[in-house]
């Protein structure tokens, strides 16, 4: 079996310290760049997870040869997907008929029926958008294996790898010099009010419980330690970790929390209230969602935009961290990736930058050594911009009378 280690140690207390376990071996280090390290030999068995879309097949057949053929690794593939590419045999293409000599040394599994832990499985090579890793996270209820995401889906905020530098990419992994994040997860149990039964999932991003398709309130009673600390009358209710802050919740008005820091993210979905606010928790706590017996119609549950279900009243989500986390790839540093995604995938901050006072402006303008000077000089700026914005505004007229 694979084990993972850090190469520097933290003098400080390891913010994972919330976790009831620590992950096979690992210790913090500095600033929490993680160092990818194998401790006896070189990962053997790797699950190659791709997004169904016909249009990756030729990188996902590349992926497979250099995985077979170059790397002589053991890979494991969703049965689907070689039927997939089966179909594709049927080209004269070099590269189907170079498939078709690795496809019987593929180990194929159907989803639902195979229980994948991180003793079966060294690596995590995704291809596809952020719900392909979402997906590949769910095939494992307790550790995850390290996590290689490529970019070929839609938005790529989890996915910060080019697929023309896999090559690169998994040279830089098996030769212990990629670094990583850990992402937890949130341990959810549903429980129904009239099964005796409970449903327990491990989710990446968020549990969502709304109104569905029904016209009235979603009213949930939010239960945190066991205490209730109130009642929400909306379109519903968010339960996020911090990777999930920059998807659903974000849209709901939430703040963005790096996946480094230990929280949990409860956030309203239309509340019927002007001071319903999304709140930021520690890490431990534990939150429980319940359908208020008085609630004028049934809710519905998802966990990652999966699964499903409806909630009749009384019938309630319990929510925490989990204590198995999600290790993924970086492809330069946890910082660097999460900023990079911000600004490529959602355009934080993009504005055009402030122009320069023209030199001469600038020669005239009195020293900035009292208040009044000061006072003076903003309201010279101001004065440019406002300068600037009806400029602005009337080539726009203009462009518009002229169209």
């Amino acid at each position: 079996q694979m084990h993972l280690a850090a190469l520097e140690q933290s003098k400080t207390r390891s913010h994972h310290s919330f976790a009831r376990r620590p992950f096979r071996g690992l210790k913090d280090s500095k600033f929490d760049n993680h160092r990818l390290k194998w401790a006896e030999n070189l990962p053997q068995r790797v699950l190659v997870v791709r997004k169904p879309d016909p249009t990756i097949l030729t990188s996902f057949i590349e992926l497979l040869l250099h995985l077979v053929t170059d790397l002589q690794l053991e890979v494991f593939v969703e049965c689907s997907s070689v039927s997939e590419c089966e179909l594709c045999k049927e080209e004269a293409s070099a590269l189907s008929k170079q498939f078709a000599l690795i496809a019987p040394k593929l180990k194929t599994f159907v989803y639902g029926e195979a229980a994948f832990t991180d003793k079966m499985i060294d690596l995590i090579v995704c291809l596809g958008g952020d719900g392909t890793l979402l997906y590949a996270s769910s095939l494992f209820k307790a550790d995850v294996p390290p996590i290689l995401a490529f970019h070929l889906g839609s938005l790529g905020f989890l996915t910060p790898h080019r697929f023309e530098n896999y090559r690169q990419d998994l040279q830089s992994v098996l030769n212990n010099r990629s670094y990583f994040t850990m992402r937890s997860r949130l341990a959810c149990t549903l429980q129904k009010a009239a099964a005796a039964t409970t449903e327990n999932k491990q989710v990446l991003n968020e549990v969502v419980i709304d109104r569905g398709p029904s016209g009235n309130l979603c009213i949930l009673d939010v239960i945190i330690e066991d205490q209730t600390v109130t009642t929400m009358q909306g379109d519903g209710l968010i339960v996020s970790s911090p990777t999930g802050s920059t998807a659903y919740a974000m849209a709901a008005g939430a703040n963005m929390i790096h996946p480094s820091v230990p929280a949990l993210l409860l956030a309203p979905i239309c509340p019927h209230s002007l001071s319903f606010r999304p709140v930021i928790l520690p890490a431990s706590t534990g939150i429980t969602v319940r359908l208020a017996e008085c609630a004028r119609s049934n809710a519905w549950v998802s966990f990652d935009g999966r699964d499903r279900q409806e909630l009749l009243p009384g019938d309630h989500v319990a929510i925490t961290t989990s204590e198995y986390m999600v290790p993924s790839i970086s492809a330069r540093s946890p910082l660097q990736d999460w900023f990079s995604g911000l600004a490529e995938c959602f355009h934080w901050n993009v504005r055009s930058l402030q122009k320069a006072l023209p030199s001469s402006t600038a020669a005239n303008q009195p020293a900035a050594s009292t208040a009044g000077s000061g006072s003076g000089s903003a309201v010279a700026a101001n004065a440019a911009d406002s300068s600037s914005s009806t400029a602005s505004v009337a080539s726009a007229d203009d462009n518009l009378a002229s169209n």
